[in-house]
């Protein structure tokens, strides 16, 4: 099974777009491109999505040819694959990372995120890919969604009701 993009992390973001990406996500990226080799840089596609979006979303190559699958398989000129192409092809750019472990994101992308020089961003692990937000953002946007998710829980709520059940044909529990 793949590795999965975990936890959040707090990068500073320099006058110039550098970024450190996490070790452990580079370990995920690393994984997912088929053509990395020891030695080489790892490359990953960012998502700049819709205009209205306020994040950037981060895929490995194998998800984005996963994704890419999917929308092939949409019917050719209808509204929601020419809305899939459009947010995972012509909002999406490939990056690599460099024998330091940073990204550059173009002024572009630190544009849609209003973020500034010197600045942290939040990395933030979500399985399948990861996010880049600007704190601020991050806070403004997530508050209230938290609250309503976390709202009449108590103390000892144990998340893991909400899984599906596994079947047993698939070494469910």
């Amino acid at each position: 099974m793949a590795r999965r993009f975990r936890n959040t992390y707090h990068q500073k973001v320099d006058g110039k777009g550098r970024v450190s990406v996490p070790a452990t996500f580079r370990r995920v990226i690393e994984e997912g491109d088929p053509d990395w080799t020891d030695g080489q840089r790892p490359s990953f596609i960012i998502v700049a999505g819709l205009p209205t979006q306020k994040r950037l979303d981060c895929f490995t190559i194998s998800a984005m040819e996963a994704i890419e699958d999917r929308i092939l398989m949409m019917q050719p000129g209808s509204r929601e694959r020419k809305l899939m192409e459009l947010t995972y092809h012509s909002y999406s750019q490939e990056a690599q990372i460099d024998e330091d472990g940073r990204i550059v994101l173009p002024q572009s992308l630190r544009d849609k995120l209003a973020l500034e020089p010197d600045e942290k961003a939040r990395f933030m692990g979500r399985m399948d890919h990861f996010q880049i937000w600007k704190e601020d953002t991050f806070d403004a946007v997530f508050a209230e969604t938290q609250d309503d998710l976390l709202a009449d829980l108590g103390p000892d709520y144990d998340p893991r009701i909400l899984l599906p059940t596994p079947r047993a044909a698939e070494g469910g529990l």
